[in-house]
């Protein structure tokens, strides 16, 4: 007689199938119990900037507008005299010294915006707007040289002109066809060099980019200073063969070494060339320094595994995100980048970003490494077409932002905990084999599973935008500029929202 425990009875079958499913299912609530907060490094001490001119924008479209019924011919001499205007407000930068203060920025920033809608209706004019606005940064990275770059004075004023200018500027060249490639300073080095983008590049140069992933534009946007920029680069460059080599910190891998070829394949929205000053004191002692800071770099990636850092310590150097492969490359050189240290000061972005890990709220932004003093910019490389989808982004980001410091949370499918722990669990396994996850290093279950839907509100709002800016076009005849765009993005999450 068979007893009802024998293996071979069904009764036995059930017994273990229940089990079995009892376990996975004590196992899948387990899984299920939420992340316990991590403290934040957060001091509410300073106050992002806010340009607070919508009446303003509203009227240089209007200017546009009426700028586009005058005609080129009727337009060419105001331009000219506007022209010329600049440049003798910009002749006092040359002559003088001034302080953030003085209201002769003021005028230079009125007389650079004002000119603008008449550009844009006059594209063979594009190239001297172009020209003047590299010359406005080159004097006041000069001017910003006597400053104390820590100071909301000096801060401000440094973003209204490099930014504001860039900003007005490709407003412009969103309207007609432009070239690509903008030329800055030619700063001599005494390093090797290599060609990149049209461009020569030496070792020890930094690259500053856009990614085209949403979360770019987070890190671009989600600053007290909100920018254009979300990834820094350094470039060694080998004093025998002239192969650079791309020294960079990926959220997948951590620090790793990429061709230029490998570069430029990861989608780049727009990439700035930057190079530390020949004159500054530790250069002209040895001109060979950025190339010895980049050596070090590529040395430190090849010698052993530095995970990317998700917390944003700068201080930390075991683990680096991408500011600071730059950053403590040439710390060890005594070249101390970020003279302007970056805050991130509004409690709904903090609030965001701590949901993606970020635990320090004083750090080193990429977009700010461009008002460092010690640095010129060489050249900008941007594709009037992919610069739209640039602003398009920036302007969802905004809206969402917006959102956030009126509480919105970054949210997340609660019951795909489990599975995405379960898939963390792999990656881990996969990151002792020195092979990349689907979670990255460092990054927690409940983080990537907010970075997922992060991304796919962003593209629902993004295809709404898209349709919407193509209707104005259309109606228009030009393309919506970004203070519309943003007025898209508000309405279209709203819809999302309801």
């Amino acid at each position: 007689m068979t007893s009802s425990s024998s293996p071979n009875t069904p009764s036995y079958w059930l017994k273990t199938v229940g089990r079995f499913l009892l376990a996975i299912g004590a196992l899948y609530l387990l899984l299920l119990i939420p992340d316990s907060a991590s403290p934040v490094n957060f001091t509410g001490n300073k106050q992002p900037f806010i340009w607070n001119r919508d009446e303003y924008w509203n009227a240089l479209e209007e200017r546009f507008k009426a700028a586009r019924d005058s005609g080129c011919a009727r337009l060419s001499p105001r331009i000219e005299k506007e022209l010329s205007q600049s440049h003798q407000l910009l002749a006092q930068l040359v002559s003088d010294t001034l302080a953030p203060d003085n209201s002769a920025f003021d005028e230079i920033e009125k007389v650079f915006f004002e000119l603008g809608p008449n550009i844009a209706a006059c594209p063979q004019k594009l190239p001297e707007y172009i020209q003047l606005q590299t010359r406005l940064r080159k004097l006041v990275k000069e001017q910003s040289q006597h400053w104390e770059m820590n100071s909301p004075s000096a801060r401000d004023r440094i973003y209204r002109l490099l930014y504001g200018s860039r900003a007005a500027l490709e407003e412009v060249m969103l309207q007609v066809s432009a070239d690509s490639l903008a030329s800055g300073d030619d700063e001599p080095s005494q390093t090797p060099s290599t060609k990149i983008l049209g461009v020569t590049i030496h070792s020890g140069d930094i690259l500053v980019s856009r990614g085209g992933a949403p979360t770019s534009a987070l890190i671009a946007r989600g600053n007290d200073y909100p920018g254009n920029f979300s990834h820094v680069a350094l470039v060694q460059v080998d004093e025998k063969t002239s192969v650079a080599s791309i020294i960079e910190a990926h959220i997948e891998r951590g620090v790793a070494i990429s061709s230029l070829e490998e570069y430029l394949r990861d989608k780049k929205l727009r990439v700035m060339i930057l190079r530390p000053r020949a004159d500054l004191p530790t250069l002209v002692a040895d001109p060979a320094l950025p190339h010895q800071a980049a050596i070090y770099a590529l040395q430190q990636a090849r010698e052993h595994h530095i995970p990317y850092d998700f917390e944003m310590n700068y201080h930390d150097p075991a683990k680096l995100f991408c500011s600071e492969v730059a950053s403590f490359a040439y710390q060890k050189y005594g070249v101390n980048l970020w003279m302007g240290i970056s805050h991130i000061s509004s409690p709904g972005v903090c609030a965001w970003l701590a949901a993606f890990g970020v635990r320090h709220f004083e750090t080193q932004e990429p977009a700010d490494l461009e008002y460092d003093p010690q640095l010129r910019v060489v050249a900008e490389w941007r594709d009037p077409e992919i610069l739209f989808q640039d602003h398009v982004d920036n302007a969802i980001v905004d809206a969402r932002l917006e959102g956030a410091e009126r509480g919105d949370r970054l949210t997340y499918g609660w019951y795909m905990l489990p599975f995405a722990r379960a898939l963390k669990g792999y990656s881990f396994l996969l990151n002792l084999l020195g092979k990349v996850g689907p979670v990255p290093e460092g990054m927690n279950a409940t983080a990537a599973l907010r970075h997922t839907e992060f991304n796919k509100t962003h593209f629902k709002i993004k295809e709404s935008v898209l349709q919407t800016a193509a209707a104005f076009q259309q109606e228009h005849g030009y393309r919506p500029p970004y203070w519309e765009l943003l007025r898209m993005a508000r309405e279209a999450k709203q819809k999302l929202s309801d």
